[in-house]
């Protein structure tokens, strides 16, 4: 079993015809993900080829769920345009959106997840500014490279791309059932606490690897819901250690602000709750290697 993401999903991809979207739309073909369609209300009605299949160009989000049953997106749509994709993609209510797109405005961001509670939460947001989901030798939607690691029993939510790559691929022999990369921006719509609740509930994740880093107190509140609600053992990685305060590094949500949101807290704030936390990924990988192998 995946989380959010399995061998049924049906994804489409909105902006599929644009350069990002045309060149990840092959990339998850080749991944074995069941793209069926892709959306621009430009070139409705037209299809594009990909990987030897042809994908239907549709006018909207509910055309597409309509006519192919689809229940995943993935957006590849530049930021100006960002915020109209996705009110669009939560009025059709379709179940999950994935923003790969980074620089969109916090305050599109916000209105955006403003609009999903106000329709009853229908679509579950992850990102923006996002990796994507792979559930591995099922479905990848994203940006996830789909040969860095093998089907197993480690679910992983990271807030970092390329740390998410890094721990794939070193925890590739004993192989993950969901990673989930959640984004980096100040404002996201899937939360650690979010991934945490659904591989705590899922029957084939047996551990789980959580990956933080400088800025917001995410990884605080996810440490306090590891206290009271999860059972399974959890492996932690914070970054920024060394970064100076008051300087945005890498993420726009990731930057220290007087005392608050320092690696040092959160990592003392996951220790205290049980969590082991690695001074670097390749110590946390190592860390979670002992875990599963007792």
């Amino acid at each position: 079993m995946a989380v959010w993401l399995t061998e049924n999903s049906k994804v489409i991809v909105q902006g599929m015809t644009g350069s990002e979207g045309s060149k990840h739309t092959a990339r998850m073909l080749r991944a074995g993900t069941n793209v069926v369609g892709g959306v621009n209300a430009r070139k409705a009605g037209q299809s594009v080829t990909h990987e030897g299949k042809d994908l239907p160009v549709f006018g909207t989000v509910a055309d597409a769920m309509a006519q192919t049953g689809a229940d995943v997106s993935v957006a590849f749509v530049p930021p100006r345009f960002s915020k109209d994709a996705l009110i669009e993609a939560i009025d059709a209510e379709i179940p999950l959106c994935i923003v790969i797109t980074e620089g969109i405005p916090v305050h599109d961001s916000t209105y955006a997840w403003a609009h999903a509670v106000a329709k009853g939460n229908k679509t579950r947001i992850i990102g923006p500014n996002c990796p994507g989901v792979a559930s591995p030798g099922k479905s990848n939607a994203g940006i996830i490279p789909a040969d860095i690691t093998t089907p197993g029993r480690i679910g992983l939510v990271s807030k970092s791309g390329t740390l998410t790559y890094q721990m794939m691929y070193e925890l590739r022999d004993i192989g993950f059932s969901t990673c989930i990369g959640i984004g980096g921006d100040p404002v996201i719509g899937t939360t650690h606490i979010d991934a945490l609740e659904a591989f705590q509930a899922d029957p084939e994740t047996d551990a789980i690897v959580m990956i933080g880093e400088i800025g917001g107190d995410a990884e605080e509140r996810a440490a306090a819901y590891v206290e009271q609600h999860v059972t399974k053992p959890v492996v932690g990685y914070v970054a920024g250690f060394t970064a100076p305060e008051g300087k945005t590094m890498g993420h726009a949500g990731a930057i220290v602000s007087g005392s608050s949101g320092t690696a040092e807290a959160k990592k003392e704030a996951l220790e205290k709750v049980g969590v082991r936390v690695g001074k670097t990924p390749s110590e946390t990988a190592r860390l979670m290697r002992e875990i599963m192998s007792r």
